[in-house]
C-alpha cells in the first residue's frame, strides 16, 4: 500500500495549480489588473455602447410590503459585492486594532501619521484645482490607496525590501482605509432616513450584545448583518459599505477554545487516531477513525475565533471574484474622448494622488522621525520610504470606488470618466515609478 497522497488528474492539473496560484501574494493583484485591462480595452473598443448598457441599463429588483430595491447591475456590485469587499476590510481593521500593527500607540503611531498625510495632502491638492466649481465634492477621490495593489506591486520585489516595509505599508493601508470609511459615511451619504438608520444601528446593537453573551456562530451573525444592518442602511440612505464595516466590528475576536486547550485536546485526539486498529486492505478510514477525525476538525474550528474564520474563508472571494467584477464594471475608462486635453478633475485627482502621497506620506513621516516624535522602523530607509510613498499613490479600487459617489452623473456626466482617468495616470505611474526606485534601492547593507 503507498502510503503517499493519491492525486487524481484533476488534482494535479487543475486544483493544486489553482490553490498555489490564489495562495501568492501577487495573485489577487494580477488578476485585478487584468480586469482592469478588460474594461479599459472594452470601452475604447467598437462594442464600448453594449459594454457599458450591460452594466448601466440591465437591473436586478426585491420588493417587499412597500419597500423595493431596484437597481442596476453596476449599482448592485457597487453597493452589494463591494459591502463584501468592505466587510472583509472591517475585519482586517478590527485584527490591526485588537492584535496587529496598529493595536498600540507604539506601533501604530508612524503608519497613522503617514496615512492622515496621505489623506490630507491630496485632498487638499484637488481642492486647489476644483476648488469653488461642480467638481469639488470629490476632494475625497485621491485620498485612497488601493491595499491589494500597491501590496502586490511590493511583493513582487521579494526580498529585495525588508520585511519592516511591507509590515508598514499594510499599516498604512489599513489606517487609509479605516480613513476612507469615515469620509464616506460622513460626507458621501446624500439623503438620510433616521428611522431606518435607527433600525440598522439597532441590529448592531444586538450583534454587540450577543458577541458580548459569548454567541460565535457565524451563520446567525450573516444572518443579522446582511438581513438587519445591511438592507437597513441600504433603506436610510447612509451607504451599505458603512454597514458592512459595523458588522464587521461585532463579529467576536476570541475563540470558544482556548490556545492550552487545544494544544492538549489535539495531543490527545492525535494519541487515540493511532491507537485506533486500522484496515490495510481498505483505503477508507473506519466509522471510529471518522469520529476522531470529526472531532478533530470541531476542536478546530472552535479555536480559531469566528472573525479569523470568516476573513480567511472570504479572502479568495474577494480578491478574485468582488474586486475583478468591481473593476471590469467601474474602469470601463474612454481615453480616447479625454484626448482633447486634461481636465481640471483629471489634473485634481492625477496630482493629488501622485504628488500628495508623497508629500504626504514620506514627507510628514520623515518630518515626525526627524523631530524625534517617532523612530524609524527597523530595516526602513529614506530611500525606500520614497519609493513607498510613490506606490501609495495607486488609488485605483477605492478611488473609483468614491468616485462613483462624488459626482451626480445626471448633472455632470463628464466628471467620472476624467477622474477615472486620473486615477490611471496616477496609479500606472505610481506603480512603476515605485517598483523601480524600490527595486534599485533594495535593502540597507548591514
Amino acid at each position: 500500500m503507498d502510503d503517499k497522497l493519491k492525486l487524481t488528474i484533476a488534482d494535479k492539473w487543475i486544483v493544486e495549480p489553482a490553490n498555489k496560484f490564489m495562495q501568492k501574494s501577487t495573485s489577487g493583484g494580477i488578476i485585478l489588473f487584468l480586469a482592469a485591462l478588460i474594461a479599459i480595452f472594452m470601452a475604447n473598443s467598437q462594442w464600448a455602447d453594449q459594454y457599458t448598457s450591460f452594466w448601466e441599463n440591465n437591473s436586478i429588483s426585491f420588493s417587499f410590503n412597500e419597500h423595493i430595491l431596484n437597481h442596476s447591475l453596476k449599482d448592485w456590485v457597487n453597493d452589494g459585492l463591494m459591502a463584501i469587499f468592505f466587510f472583509v476590510v472591517g475585519l482586517e481593521l478590527k485584527r490591526e486594532l485588537t492584535s496587529g500593527e496598529l493595536s498600540s500607540p507604539k506601533k501604530a503611531m508612524l503608519p497613522i501619521i503617514a496615512a492622515i498625510g496621505g489623506m490630507v495632502v491630496p485632498a487638499s491638492i484637488y481642492a486647489i484645482f476644483n476648488a469653488g466649481t461642480d467638481a469639488a465634492h470629490g476632494w475625497g477621490i485621491p485620498m485612497a490607496t488601493d491595499i491589494a495593489f500597491a501590496l502586490g506591486v511590493l511583493y513582487l520585489l521579494g526580498d529585495k525590501v525588508p520585511s519592516s516595509l511591507k509590515v508598514f505599508l499594510t499599516a498604512l493601508a489599513i489606517a487609509d482605509d479605516l480613513g476612507a470609511v469615515l469620509v464616506i459615511a460622513i460626507f458621501y451619504t446624500d439623503q438620510l432616513s433616521i428611522f431606518n438608520l435607527g433600525i440598522g444601528l439597532g441590529f448592531f446593537g444586538l450583534l454587540i450584545i450577543s458577541n458580548l453573551i459569548g454567541i460565535r456562530n457565524t451563520i446567525y451573525y450573516g444572518i443579522i448583518g446582511i438581513g438587519g444592518i445591511w438592507l437597513a442602511f441600504m433603506l436610510s440612505g447612509v451607504h451599505a459599505t458603512i454597514a458592512a464595516v459595523l458588522a464587521a466590528f461585532a463579529i467576536p475576536t476570541t475563540a470558544r477554545v482556548h490556545a492550552s486547550y487545544f494544544r492538549k485536546k489535539f495531543e490527545q485526539l492525535r494519541e487515540r487516531f493511532l491507537n485506533i486498529p486500522t484496515d490495510n486492505s481498505s483505503p477508507l478510514l473506519s466509522q471510529d477513525q471518522m469520529n476522531c477525525v470529526e472531532d478533530i476538525k470541531n476542536l478546530s474550528i472552535h479555536s480559531l475565533a469566528p472573525s479569523i474564520r470568516l476573513e480567511h474563508s472570504m479572502h479568495n472571494f474577494v480578491a478574485f471574484f468582488v474586486m475583478p467584477v468591481f473593476a471590469l464594471a467601474n474602469a470601463a475608462i474612454p481615453i480616447s474622448s479625454s484626448s482633447e486635453g486634461l481636465s481640471a478633475v483629471t489634473i485634481g485627482v492625477t496630482l493629488g494622488l501622485l504628488v500628495g502621497k508623497i508629500l504626504g506620506v514620506f514627507g510628514l513621516t520623515a518630518l515626525t522621525v526627524k523631530l524625534g516624535l517617532a523612530k524609524m522602523p527597523v530595516g526602513m530607509t529614506y530611500k525606500n520610504l520614497f519609493g513607498l510613498g510613490l506606490l501609495a499613490s495607486i488609488g485605483f479600487t477605492m478611488s473609483l470606488f468614491v468616485t462613483e459617489l462624488a459626482f451626480d452623473i445626471n448633472l455632470h456626466p463628464e466628471f467620472p470618466g476624467q477622474a477615472k482617468l486620473g486615477i490611471l495616470i496616477a496609479s500606472g505611474l505610481g506603480g512603476l515609478l515605485g517598483f523601480i526606485i524600490l527595486s534599485m534601492v533594495g535593502k540597507p547593507k548591514k
